[in-house]
């Protein structure tokens, strides 16, 4: 049986533009100027405090980096409302439900606001298993894959994990569980065409490019 394991912001979940304005509220707070989506998406990298550090043209010491974190996620918060699902979210998980498949999320988004707004956007019944981070933020995503793995019962060569961060495919590798990664979120298209992982523009088209199409 196919299992779909579905990163959740940028991939599912349409906040580019959240997220930015996150980041840009980070900056001002900082006294630094504002970057773009498409500065964003060319230096966006794990873990997370390295992609500020660059913003920052320096160390970001530890009380810093807690106040840096706190400022990102109320910012982000305040805009998270105005996000939503990508256009062919709910199609594409209807193909997953129509094979006989089954799907889980997985997201570096604290775990319980990812569980009240998978259940807000009235989706939370198409997954297995919703899971978002339950420690400190800003590290990567194989150690949290291979514990959402090891939850579910299938083998992991059926399993494809559907994202949109260089990242993802870096936790697919070391999981052994193939990866098809989305070109319009945390990175630009050139820059996941170096990982060797199949790139599509959409979410219908990955599930193609994972051998449903």
């Amino acid at each position: 049986m196919l299992h779909i394991v579905w990163d959740w912001n940028g991939t599912l979940f349409d906040d580019l533009h959240v997220i930015v304005g996150a980041v840009n509220a980070v900056l001002e707070d900082a006294g630094l100027p504002p970057i773009t989506a498409t500065e964003y998406r060319d230096g966006y990298t794990r873990p997370v405090k390295r992609f500020y550090e660059n913003l920052y043209g320096r160390q970001i010491d530890a009380d810093e980096w807690q106040n840096l974190d706190l400022v990102f996620h109320e910012a982000y918060r305040a805009r998270i409302h105005a996000a939503g699902l990508r256009a062919d979210a709910a199609a594409a998980l209807d193909v997953i439900d129509a094979i006989g498949g089954t799907q889980s999320v997985l997201s570096m988004w604290r775990h319980g606001e990812l569980i009240e707004l998978v259940d807000e956007l009235g989706i939370a019944s198409r997954f297995v298993l919703v899971e978002g981070l339950r420690g400190p933020g800003g590290g990567f995503k194989a150690p949290h894959l291979g514990d959402h793995l090891a939850q579910l019962d299938h083998e992991w060569n059926d399993t494809v994990l559907i994202g949109d961060a260089i990242d993802d495919a870096h936790a697919a590798l070391e999981h052994d569980c193939r990866v098809v990664l989305i070109d319009n979120g945390s990175h630009p298209r050139d820059a996941l065409e170096e990982v060797g992982a199949p790139v599509a523009t959409d979410l219908i088209e990955a599930l193609g490019l994972a051998g449903l199409g």
